[in-house]
C-alpha cells in the first residue's frame, strides 16, 4: 500500500503549510479536475482524476511512495475519508481539513448552525433530505446532481420555506442567493452548492443549546410522549387517548427522513407525538377547529407539523408519499386508498367492532401483514376521600406492515 496518504480538504484559501509540505513530497495526487487544477501538483507526481472514488482508492493503496488526496472543505465530513478508511483499503491515513462547505455556508448567511440538521442528498435518496427539511426549522443540505436547489424546490414547494442557496464556494464564482422554495425551480444551478433550507420563523439569536443539532425552545422540559389529554389543547376537538397513542406511534415507528401522514387528525396530539420522534408529519384534518388546535399544539411543543384542511380519501392524491399512516378518522374507503400508496406501515384506530374486519381484509388484500389488538383502559381519579376509575370506551387498534 501508499507509505503514507494525506488527505487534504481545500475551502478556495491558501492551503496550510502542513498541506504544501505533504503536496511538495507526494508522488501521486488524486482529487478532482477543479481541486487538481487549483493546487500546486509536483511535475513527477502521477495525477489521478477521481470519478469513481473506489477505483481511486484502489489505486491509492496499490501505489509505493506519497499519495496525497484533495477534497472539499473537511474531508472527514460527508466526504472521502469514510471510503479511504475502509479495510479493504488497507491505508493508514492523516488529514489536514478546512473549513467545510457547510460551515462556509452558514457563514455567508450569518447565521448559527449549532441547532441545524445536516444532511446529504448527494447520491442519495432526495425525499428523506426533504422529509427532514419538512421536520425542522433550519436544515443544511449537501446537494448532488438531479438532487439540487430546483429539485429540493419543487419537492418542498407546498410548505413555507426559504432557500439560501451557497454556489461555488471559496471559489472567484462564488454566490450567495436567498429566496422562497417554489422560486428556486425557475433557474438552473451551478454545482456544488449547499441550500440551507428555513422554516417561517427561524430562531437566529435564540440561547445555544448544548447538543448539536437541536434546539430547545418550547416550555419545559417535557420528557417523554403520549401525553396526556390535559398536555393539549382540545377543546371542542377530538383526541386519542395516550394508550391508543402510545400503541399507535410504536407500530408507526417514526424516525427522521420518514413522512407520516395523520388522517383525520382531530387536536393534533399524535400528529406531535410523531414529530417529537423528529419524522415530518402532514395532519389532515376538515374540521377548521381542528385545525386551529393542531397549530396551536405544534407551537406549544415547538415542532413543524403541515396542516391540510380537507377530508379523506379526496385529497391523498395531492399529498407526498407516506412512509407510515394513522387512520384516527374514516371509514375503510380511507385506510384502503392510504395503503394504496403502500406507505411501510398503516395502522388505524377503529372505534366499533363492525369496522374491524372490513379494515382487516382492506390492509391483507392490499399487501400488508396484520395485527391488532383491542384496547380499554381505566384511570385512576381523585375522589374525596379515595380515588376511583374512569374507563374510556374500547378501541381497536390494527396495524399491517408491508409484505
Amino acid at each position: 500500500m501508499a507509505d503514507r496518504v494525506t488527505v487534504i480538504g481545500y475551502d478556495g484559501a491558501p492551503l496550510s503549510a502542513a498541506a504544501r509540505t505533504a503536496l511538495r513530497a507526494a508522488t501521486l495526487v488524486a482529487g478532482g479536475a477543479r481541486h487538481l487544477d487549483a493546487v500546486d501538483v509536483p511535475d513527477a507526481a502521477e495525477r489521478v482524476v477521481m470519478g469513481n472514488v473506489h477505483v481511486a482508492a484502489r489505486r491509492i493503496s496499490e501505489h509505493r511512495g506519497t499519495a496525497v488526496v484533495v477534497a472539499s472543505g473537511d474531508p472527514g465530513f460527508f466526504g472521502i475519508v469514510r471510503i479511504l478508511r475502509r479495510p479493504e483499503y488497507g491505508l493508514e491515513l492523516e488529514i489536514v481539513p478546512a473549513v467545510s462547505s457547510v460551515a462556509h455556508a452558514f457563514a455567508r448567511a450569518s447565521m448559527p448552525w449549532d441547532d441545524a440538521k445536516v444532511v446529504s442528498a448527494h447520491g442519495r435518496e432526495l425525499r428523506r433530505a426533504v422529509n427532514v427539511c419538512r421536520a425542522y426549522g433550519k436544515v443544511a443540505v449537501l446537494t448532488g446532481p438531479g438532487s439540487g436547489p430546483a429539485e429540493l424546490g419543487l419537492m418542498l414547494r407546498d410548505v413555507p420555506r426559504t432557500f439560501v442557496v451557497c454556489e461555488n464556494l471559496g471559489t472567484e464564482h462564488e454566490e450567495v442567493t436567498m429566496l422562497s422554495a417554489d422560486k428556486a425551480t425557475d433557474r438552473t444551478w451551478s454545482d456544488p452548492n449547499v441550500v440551507i433550507v428555513v422554516g417561517p420563523n427561524p430562531v437566529t439569536s435564540a440561547p445555544a443549546g448544548w447538543i448539536a443539532g437541536q434546539r430547545s425552545t418550547f416550555p419545559g422540559p417535557v420528557r417523554g410522549w403520549a401525553l396526556g389529554k390535559d398536555a393539549y389543547d382540545t377543546e371542542g376537538a377530538a383526541i386519542p387517548g395516550p394508550e391508543v397513542r402510545a400503541v399507535a406511534v410504536a407500530r408507526l415507528g417514526p424516525a427522521p427522513g420518514d413522512l407520516v401522514w395523520d388522517i383525520g387528525a382531530g387536536s393534533g396530539a399524535l400528529s406531535v407525538d410523531v414529530a417529537r420522534h423528529g419524522a415530518a408529519v402532514i395532519a389532515v384534518e376538515r374540521d377548521p377547529l381542528g385545525c386551529e388546535h393542531i397549530h396551536s399544539n405544534a407551537a406549544r411543543y415547538g415542532v413543524e407539523i403541515q396542516v391540510v384542511p380537507a377530508s379523506a380519501p379526496d385529497t391523498l392524491s395531492r399529498l407526498p408519499d407516506p412512509d407510515a399512516v394513522f387512520v384516527g378518522g374514516g371509514g375503510v374507503d380511507v385506510v384502503a386508498a392510504c395503503a394504496a400508496r403502500r406507505p411501510e406501515r398503516v395502522v388505524a384506530a377503529l372505534p366499533a367492532l363492525e369496522s374491524v374486519g372490513a379494515v382487516h381484509a382492506a390492509l391483507t388484500g392490499a399487501g400488508y401483514a396484520v395485527d391488532g389488538t383491542l384496547l380499554q383502559s381505566s384511570r385512576l381519579t381523585p375522589g374525596t376521600g379515595a380515588h376511583r376509575l374512569t374507563s374510556d370506551a374500547p378501541v381497536f387498534v390494527l396495524w399491517g406492515e408491508r409484505l
